[in-house]
C-alpha cells in the first residue's frame, strides 16, 4: 500500500510550509517535496502603483531579507531611467547591505541552525532552539547574537530603519556620511570582527561534527548541479556585476547582463504549490542552485584575505565545484566574515563622502535590477509608462531558484530515515535539519500576502495514513 508522510510544520525557517513523502507499495520512497500555500501575491498589488514606491514597498515583502528588494527595486528604477549613482552612493548602499549581509547570516546560522549545530539532531526538541544554545554555550551565543545586532545596526544606521530601509532611491541614496558616523560604524564593524574571530574556529568545529555524526550527510546528500551567481571583475560580488552560469563540472556556459535574464531562465508553475521553480534554459533545462555556495563555486574569489583562505579551505573540502547541502552552511561563515571585512573596506574608500544622488525622470521604460541576497540571485523587473505607474512586475527571488534542489535534499534525507530508521523524530529533525540548509525564505518566494502552517504527511494510495508535526 502507498503510503505518505508530512512535515506540518517546518520549523526555525522562515515562513511557513509543509513537506510530503510518498511511500510505494514497497514502503521505498517514491516522491517528496515542500509544499508552500502561502497566497502569492506581492507582484499583482504592485501593478497601478507609482514606480518611485517601489524600494519601499518590495521591503515589505519579507522582515528578514527586506534590504534585498529594497536595493533591488533600486537599482531597477535606477535602470529605468537610464541613470548611474555616483560613487558614493554606490559605495553607502554596498555598506548597508554588508550589515544585511550580516545580520542575515548571523541569524541563519546562530538562530535558524544553531541550535541543531550546538545541541545536535537527537536532542530533545524542548531544548534543541535558541534559549537552549544559550544555556549550552553562553560565551557562543553571546558573541553570535552580537554580530547579528551589529549587522542590524549598520542596517538601521545607513538605511534609515533596521527592519524596511528607506534611504535607497532611483539616482542614489537619501543618506550621507560624517566623521561622526563613520567613527560609530568603524567601531561596530571592529566589534564584530573580533567577536567571529574568536567563534569561526567553534561553528567550523561543530560543522564538522555534524558530518562525522552522521556519516550519510557526507556521503548521499550530495547534488551535482549548475550554479548561477554574480562577478565582477573576476570575484565574487553582490552589488554589481553580470550573472554566471556555470555547469556541474565547474565550465562557464554562460555570462550575461541581468536585463536578459529571461533568455537564460525559465519560470514554471507546479500545480502543488504557490512557489513557482526557476530552471536554466542553456542546452535544455537545468536545476540550479544560488546562494553563498553557489557564488563561491562561480567565483572562487572574494577579494578579502579572511574570506579567500576560508574559500581555500573549503574547496580543500568539499571540492570545486562543491555539491555538498550541508556544506552550504560553511559557505555562509565564509561569506560572513568577508562581509565585516569588505564594510571595513567601504567605510575606509574616501569615495564615500561624495556626492550620493543624482536626477532621474520616468518616460515610459522598462527597468530591471538585481543583487546577490542572502539566499541568492534576486531580479527585479519593472515595466514603467510615461507617468511614471508600474505595469507589470515580476521578482524572481533564491528560493523560487533553489526550489528543484531542495526538494532533491528533502527526498536524501528521508530515503535512509524512511526505510532503515522508522523513526518520526529522526526522519522530522533530518529533513527539517536539510531545508534550513538552504535558508529559505518563503515569504519572498511566493511574494506573500498570508500566512500557512506546515507539517510532513505520509500517505498510501493518496489517503493519509501519518503526519508528524511538533
Amino acid at each position: 500500500m502507498r503510503k505518505t508522510i508530512k512535515i506540518d510544520p517546518v520549523t526555525r525557517i522562515e515562513g511557513h510550509a509543509r513537506v510530503f513523502i510518498n511511500l510505494g507499495d514497497d514502503g521505498r520512497l517514491e516522491s517528496a517535496g515542500l509544499v508552500v500555500n502561502e497566497l502569492r501575491g506581492f507582484e499583482k498589488i504592485l501593478i497601478g502603483m507609482e514606480a518611485d514606491r517601489m524600494p519601499h514597498i518590495t521591503a515589505r515583502i519579507c522582515g528578514v531579507c527586506p534590504t534585498a528588494h529594497h536595493l533591488a527595486a533600486s537599482k531597477a528604477l535606477d535602470h529605468a531611467c537610464g541613470v548611474t549613482p555616483p560613487p558614493a552612493a554606490v559605495l553607502l548602499r554596498e555598506l548597508m547591505y554588508m550589515g544585511h549581509i550580516i545580520h542575515s547570516h548571523a541569524l541563519s546560522l546562530f538562530v535558524l541552525q544553531g541550535p541543531d549545530l550546538v545541541m545536535g539532531l537527537d536532542a530533545d526538541a524542548a531544548v534543541r532552539n535558541v534559549v537552549g544554545v544559550v544555556q549550552a554555550n553562553p560565551e557562543l551565543a553571546r558573541m553570535a547574537l552580537g554580530i547579528r545586532t551589529i549587522g542590524q545596526k549598520i542596517n538601521e544606521l545607513v538605511g534609515g530603519r533596521g527592519t524596511h530601509p528607506v534611504t535607497s532611491v532611483a539616482g542614489g541614496i537619501s543618506f550621507t556620511l560624517d566623521q561622526e558616523k563613520k567613527g560609530i560604524l568603524g567601531r561596530w564593524i571592529g566589534e564584530a570582527g573580533q567577536m567571529l574571530e574568536k567563534i569561526t574556529p567553534a561553528v567550523k568545529g561543530l560543522l564538522m561534527k555534524m558530518l562525522e555524526l552522521h556519516p550519510a550527510m557526507a556521503a548521499d546528500w550530495l547534488l551535482p548541479s549548475w550554479a548561477l551567481g554574480t562577478v565582477w571583475d573576476g570575484r565574487i560580488s553582490l552589488t554589481s556585476g553580470k550573472l554566471r552560469a556555470i555547469d556541474e563540472k565547474g565550465a562557464t556556459r554562460a555570462e550575461f547582463e541581468t536585463g536578459d535574464y529571461h533568455r537564460h531562465l525559465s519560470e514554471a508553475v507546479v500545480d502543488w504549490s504557490y512557489m513557482k521553480k526557476v530552471a536554466l534554459k542553456i542546452d535544455g533545462l537545468h536545476d540550479y542552485r544560488v546562494g553563498p555556495m553557489a557564488r563561491i563555486n562561480v567565483a572562487q574569489r572574494y577579494g578579502t584575505e579572511l574570506a579567500d583562505a576560508e574559500v581555500a579551505q573549503f574547496v580543500k573540502l568539499g571540492g570545486s565545484p562543491c555539491h555538498s547541502t550541508v556544506m552550504q552552511s560553511y559557505a555562509r561563515l565564509i561569506e560572513l566574515i568577508w562581509a565585516i571585512e569588505r564594510a571595513g573596506e567601504i567605510l575606509e574608500d574616501p569615495a564615500i563622502f561624495g556626492e550620493t544622488r543624482v536626477p532621474v525622470r520616468f518616460c515610459g521604460s522598462r527597468g530591471v535590477g538585481h543583487v546577490e541576497a542572502p539566499r541568492g540571485t534576486l531580479i527585479h523587473d519593472y515595466q514603467i509608462d510615461e507617468k511614471g505607474i508600474v505595469r507589470e512586475a515580476n521578482l524572481i527571488v533564491a528560493t523560487q531558484q533553489n526550489y528543484s534542489l531542495i526538494n532533491h535534499s528533502i527526498e536524501q534525507a528521508a530515503r535512509s530515515h524512511v526505510i532503515d530508521r522508522p523513526d518520526d523524530g529522526a526522519l522530522l529533525n533530518a529533513v527539517e535539519f536539510a531545508i534550513r540548509c538552504y535558508d529559505p525564505c518563503l515569504s519572498c518566494a511566493t511574494h506573500a500576502v498570508g500566512r500557512m502552517p506546515m507539517q510532513l504527511v505520509v500517505t498510501r494510495g493518496g489517503a493519509a495514513v501519518r503526519t508528524i508535526g511538533r
